[in-house]
């Protein structure tokens, strides 16, 4: 047999396995779906809100507009940073201020006192790079 015939009958034996084997794989079906695709339909069905995030994402521009889209992604937020619900987180202490030194009682009154700010710290001197 001639080398150029050999290489053909060769390359003709390759492609036909190949197509077996490639349609044996497409009529077989899978006994076992995606596990990426079921794990988020259990956490649909099981987490209303899961399933109020997906069709917030679905609905495109208009979900940034949506008051139940603004609120579920709030509660999702909330959920991830771990934080209580509002109705019974603590109240804070006290209010913060721009002026720490200057007694509440003055503030609320109204009475001007003298504020001074802080001092500002000199830099010393670099010597000269040559």
């Amino acid at each position: 047999m001639d080398g150029k015939t050999l290489a053909r009958v060769s390359a003709v034996v390759f492609i036909a396995v190949a197509l077996t084997v490639t349609a044996i794989e497409m009529s077989s079906k899978d006994e076992q779906p995606d596990a990426i695709a079921t794990g988020d339909r259990s956490i649909a069905s099981q987490d209303p809100l899961a399933a109020e995030l997906r069709s917030c994402t679905g609905i495109g521009e208009a979900g940034p507009r949506d008051p139940g889209c603004l609120k579920a992604w709030a509660e999702n937020r909330r959920r991830f940073f771990g934080q209580r619900d509002p109705a019974t987180a603590p109240a804070p202490v006290a209010p913060t201020t721009l002026f720490p030194n200057v007694p509440a009682s003055d503030r609320k009154e109204g009475k001007r006192t003298e504020v001074t700010a802080p001092a500002m710290q000199v830099e010393p001197a670099r010597p000269e790079a040559r």
